[in-house]
């Protein structure tokens, strides 16, 4: 809808109005996420605007958001992996699959077999972070993480064929690549860095928890990535997918995606009232809530979406749509609108 200076703007819905978690931080956060950054560029590999890119996106918030209960260790390679993943993000953005997949591989390569050497950049920081996680996660946890990271890994590549070749998905089939893509299954696995076993993934109420705070977490992510994403051209995003597949307006897609993680919400806690209070999974719910909450929060807090505009836009909900560019350096500034379009998304 166009507003009175003739700029069209929208309204996010406000997904977690009834979400009753509260925001939780970790206190660690002030020693470990300037330790963790300056981890990434000692591999000398980013310029120091990519690396300015990487600080705005303020991934140590997010992991102190998502993994408030973590030791000052746990927190660091929570961190550490969150660069990992958002590198490897970035740069497949821009790469074709073949090279995509080598990077695949190199992070997998460094988790596997870290006693190796690495010629890859990425297979160097993996290789690092996965010592500290042997010293720290049980072999069933770091099974899991591994198992879980190659489906994510995986989809990356798919992404990157779909890209090359145009080709389109349904809602649904968008929504079976977004859960992979996303990154947080593998997430999850480390809020349980010692104290569960292959088994307890798979108990039929931890798996349908996860699959509703993916596709919780999915929806908030895409509602606050599309006014980037739409800029640049970037079509892997909820909103721009039920839009073109379902011949729907904006706002018409806006309603129907809060409609949707409204469901979610009231299926979520039906689900987590039913676990027995002081066990392992009453303990892994309660993380699994705080992902929501610390992702959604970060989302505005960061300036990744929204640059610095974002406490302004989660307060009132008001975003300007920004014009469509031609191409999009990671730092680029589109003026007049306050809001920074990156690629490290």
């Amino acid at each position: 809808m166009p507003s009175r200076t003739g700029e069209r703007v929208y309204y996010l819905p406000d997904t977690l109005r009834n979400w009753p978690c509260p925001r939780r931080i970790n206190p660690f956060l002030g020693d470990v996420a300037p330790a963790s950054l300056a981890w990434v560029a000692s591999f000398g590999t980013l310029s120091r605007k990519s690396l300015k890119t990487l600080e705005d996106c303020k991934l140590g918030l997010l992991a102190a958001l998502t993994y408030p209960e973590a030791t000052s260790e746990q927190l660091r390679i929570c961190t550490d992996l969150m660069y990992l993943y958002t590198v490897y993000d970035d740069w497949s953005d821009k790469e074709c699959p073949d090279a995509v997949r080598v990077m695949a591989d190199s992070i997998l390569e460094g988790f596997q077999q870290p006693e190796g050497r690495q010629s890859h950049v990425l297979g160097r920081m993996a290789k690092q972070v996965w010592t500290r996680v042997q010293k720290v996660a049980t072999p069933d946890v770091q099974a899991q993480f591994i198992e879980r990271f190659q489906a994510y890994a995986d989809a990356i590549v798919d992404q990157a064929h779909e890209r090359d070749s145009g080709s389109r998905r349904d809602v649904e089939q968008y929504f079976d690549i977004r859960r992979l893509t996303l990154g947080a299954s593998h997430c999850f696995v480390l809020l349980s860095f010692g104290r569960t076993d292959n088994s307890f993934f798979r108990s039929p109420i931890v798996e349908r928890l996860e699959e509703m705070a993916i596709d919780m977490i999915l929806l908030g992510n895409d509602l606050c990535s599309y006014n980037v994403e739409q800029a640049r051209g970037d079509t892997h995003n909820i909103l721009d997918v039920v839009c073109k597949s379902r011949d729907w307006t904006l706002e018409r897609a806006l309603r129907w995606l809060g409609e949707r993680h409204d469901a979610l919400v009231d299926q979520f806690f039906a689900v987590k009232q039913r676990i027995r209070p002081g066990t392992a999974a009453a303990k892994y719910a309660d993380g699994l809530a705080c992902w929501v909450r610390g992702a959604d929060e970060w989302s505005f807090q960061s300036q990744r979406y929204f640059g610095p505009d974002g406490p302004e836009v989660q307060r009132g909900r008001k975003v300007v749509l920004l014009p469509k560019v031609a191409s999009c350096p990671n730092d680029a500034v589109v003026d007049g609108l306050s809001a920074r379009i990156q690629a490290c998304n």
